[in-house]
């Protein structure tokens, strides 16, 4: 019989504390952070249409970024290209709503709620920096607000975040697979 787990937060991977089961933390028992999906996520994770479309949606995200990359840097090393390299963050920012908003849909469909799942909890939460930033990049653009040297820099400081939180996603999504390839070689059994 299969049971529901409750996902380890960030507290459970490190908290060594008497005070973490008291505080209703299950102290972890091993260095081996529990599965990303429970056997049903898995199922729905792979039934799901949305998963198709964020593995489709990732790359390209990433190759608009590094074109975008490439013109905001051109921009304030040269001077050229102001509206060209804004036109190329505005695309970036529109693939990125478009992956977040069909994230979420993936998300609700796999863990059951749209944002926030504790699978991905951390990574969510950085998601909303990259998000508020690039936003903040489009209300300076639409507003004229801090010219075009400071609106290149938040730019710049959007696609700082946006690497880290790619850099999450990778790192937690090739654990994943880690674990998955280690389960399917014990034949179905968990080693966790």
């Amino acid at each position: 019989m299969l049971t529901a787990r409750r996902p380890a937060g960030l507290f459970d991977l490190f908290d060594s504390s008497p005070w973490g089961a008291a505080a209703g933390r299950r102290l972890p028992r091993t260095n081996t952070p529990p599965p990303l999906y429970t056997p049903e996520e898995r199922v729905r994770r792979d039934r799901s249409p949305w998963t198709l479309v964020q593995g489709v949606l990732a790359p390209l995200q990433f190759v608009v970024f590094l074109v975008s990359l490439a013109l905001v840097l051109r921009y304030l090393a040269t001077g050229e290209g102001f509206a060209i390299a804004t036109s190329s963050v505005v695309a970036k920012t529109a693939v990125l709503y478009t992956i977040m908003i069909t994230g979420c849909i993936w998300e609700k469909e796999v863990f059951g709620r749209y944002l926030f799942a504790p699978a991905f909890y951390w990574e969510d939460m950085f998601s909303m920096l990259v998000l508020a930033l690039h936003t903040a990049y489009l209300g300076a653009v639409f507003a004229g607000l801090g010219g075009a040297h400071w609106q290149m820099l938040l730019a710049l400081a959007a696609y700082a975040a946006y690497v880290v939180n790619a850099a999450q996603f990778v790192m937690k999504l090739r654990a994943a697979r880690l674990q998955e390839a280690r389960v399917d070689s014990m034949g179905g059994m968990r080693t966790t």
